[in-house]
């Protein structure tokens, strides 16, 4: 692991347009040697954009795999880039909501979309809390934690301590940076459409939302066109989030992200087993996988 973060490190001198067409290339071989995420990508894909043709399928499934290398490849940019250049890579479809995040308790929800560490660099104008799931090698683990520590102060929390660091932070007026769409099991969870898919769907962004009154403000991040960088587009404070309803408020949440899919279907995460959970009685979806 100590080797590949030198080449990493290596690779964020090069101009973004050769580094961005090597985790292309990366990507390509990817979707051959994964034949596990590539079976995972397909089946989900196949799911939720049925209107498709089959080979329209896989020419997405392709893109997708280089956007996730390519994502991977440029984090060294993250890493090791001067603050200032990499924030020159950085377009803000609109502006950045500081004065939102500063006036009361806010969640920032930003979805499995592949850029999403550029949207949390985009976000740190002031300190933020997030989640951080551990990795099991400790040269990396410290990298990935350097990643996100160097732009400024973060309270990183895990899946283990629960939600009470959480409420806390956000009453402390450190905006929480989420990304509450995968499927981590029917804990805590409702079963609501995701592409018309019935989903393991967390509620917790709407429960958190009505405990603290945070507003929630969805932000998404997205590859610029001809390797010049990053968008990221903070959207409206979610309105009347999230009710009474909390299933109906997690439905509210997959409907924005279906949205958003649909305008850059390649930079989703499709390789994660987002319907792994099903409803009682019925059968898995990834079955050997």
């Amino acid at each position: 692991m100590r080797v590949l973060l030198f080449f990493l490190w290596l690779a964020h001198f090069l101009p973004l347009p050769i580094l961005g067409r090597i985790g292309n290339a990366i990507g390509s071989l990817m979707y051959y040697a994964i034949p596990k995420r590539r079976k995972i990508a397909l089946i989900n894909l196949r799911l939720c954009m049925p209107e498709l043709s089959e080979q329209e399928r896989v020419a997405l499934a392709r893109r997708h795999f280089q956007a996730y290398s390519r994502s991977i490849v440029e984090r060294c940019l993250i890493w090791w880039l001067p603050i200032p250049r990499m924030y020159d890579l950085i377009h803000i479809d609109g502006e950045v909501p500081e004065a939102l995040m500063k006036s009361g308790p806010t969640i920032l929800f930003c979805p499995h979309f592949v850029c999403l560490d550029v949207g949390g660099v985009a976000a740190r104008v002031m300190p933020l809390s997030s989640m951080y799931a551990q990795q099991k090698n400790k040269a990396f683990d410290a990298m990935m934690r350097y990643g996100r520590e160097r732009y400024g102060p973060v309270r990183l929390f895990t899946r283990e301590q629960g939600i009470k660091p959480i409420l806390r932070a956000l009453r402390e007026g450190l905006p929480y940076f989420m990304l509450p769409d995968m499927d981590f099991g029917a804990k805590d969870a409702a079963f609501v459409p995701f592409f018309g898919v019935e989903a393991a769907t967390l509620t917790a962004m709407g429960r958190i939302a009505a405990t603290t009154g945070a507003r929630v403000i969805p932000v998404v991040a997205t590859f610029l066109p001809d390797y010049k960088g990053y968008k990221v587009k903070f959207y409206p404070p979610l309105e009347d989030f999230p009710g009474t309803d909390m299933v109906a408020a997690a439905r509210r949440m997959n409907a924005f992200i279906e949205d958003r899919v649909r305008e850059t279907p390649a930079e989703y995460l499709w390789t994660h087993k987002r319907f792994k959970t099903r409803p009682p009685g019925e059968p898995s979806l990834y079955d050997g996988l």
